[in-house]
């Protein structure tokens, strides 16, 4: 036989209770099955672990440390119990959250402040990069839901829509082409276009606007931080594909700048969580979504909200 939970709960019984009759009551034992248990114990140990001809009731130096090992034990029993029962009707558990666009934080921080009071026993994390591969980063399970606009096919990532944006290209009020109502492809041709250090198969700006006109700009550069990117424009040393809920009406102004749509029709895109397949009706996933959908329309300018539907 092994050390078991049940033994530990006998010892601790007795401590309590100081009493076999008493201590088989609450453990819904006879007192002869109590008995017989704590004698198997007992040879198992090959030592005694009550003294049992004392009143009160006494522990050999076996029985204290058992009794010091159920002090650590139990308890870590009793919490680990509780919160498989948590995540089992899905109040618990893990969202590992990963972000691969840094101008999503003007929503996602104030979701999570109010989602980590609404839902206290889920643990949250949260990372970012421009690199995350939803398939890869959710299927090894480094991530439990990546933020992102590129979708990757996979039977195993669910990708629920958060909303729809619209990509505007901002430009320095001095720009030759700010007082445009639109911008065509062809205007791009002697511009240096700033992007996120990402592959152009990724980037709109690339995949359906410039590379099906056959256009290349005549400089392309980096840059990680929209703050960064918004100074470069202002300073009238480049024009930067962006959202359109970044291209707000402050930060216009801020920054002096000027967004126009790309092409007459302009240039739409959609944000998604994606998620492992098999956690879709997970109750705390469900209640994140619901939520920063409610979050983004009341946060973000411009963009078109998309109903849990």
């Amino acid at each position: 036989m092994d050390l078991e939970i049940r033994h530990l709960k006998t010892l601790v019984g007795l401590q309590k209770t100081g009493s076999l009759v008493a201590t088989a009551e609450q453990l819904n034992l006879s007192q002869s099955a109590l008995s017989h248990q704590l004698k198997v114990l007992e040879d198992y140990l090959c030592t005694p672990v009550l003294v049992r001809k004392t009143r009160p009731m006494r522990f050999t130096p076996a029985g204290k440390k058992l009794l010091e090992l159920a002090d650590k034990v139990l308890p870590l029993v009793k919490q680990t119990e509780q919160q498989l029962s948590r995540i089992k009707t899905g109040d618990s558990g893990s969202l590992r959250i990963g972000v691969e666009c840094h101008s999503c934080f003007d929503w996602l921080m104030p979701t999570l402040d109010q989602y980590r009071r609404d839902w206290p026993d889920v643990e949250l994390d949260l990372s970012t990069g421009f690199d995350l591969n939803p398939g890869e980063s959710l299927l090894r399970a480094n991530t439990d839901l990546i933020i992102t606009s590129d979708i990757r096919n996979s039977d195993d990532v669910s990708y629920i829509p958060l909303f729809n944006y619209q990509i505007l290209l901002a430009v320095s009020r001095q720009h030759p082409l700010a007082s445009e109502s639109c911008i065509l492809a062809e205007d791009m041709y002697d511009d240096t276009l700033i992007t996120y250090p990402v592959e152009r198969e990724r980037l709109d700006i690339f995949t359906r606007f410039l590379s099906p006109a056959g256009v290349e700009p005549s400089l392309v550069r980096h840059s990680q931080v929209n703050a960064m990117t918004l100074q470069l424009i202002a300073s009238n040393r480049g024009v930067s594909a962006l959202p359109c809920w970044v291209l707000n009406k402050k930060v216009l102004q801020q920054y002096g700048i000027a967004a126009l749509p790309l092409g007459e029709q302009g240039c739409w895109g959609t944000l998604y969580a994606a998620i492992r397949t098999e956690d879709k009706n997970q109750a705390y996933f469900i209640a994140f979504i619901k939520l920063a959908k409610q979050i983004i329309t009341s946060h973000l300018e411009g963009i078109i909200p998309i109903d849990d539907s």
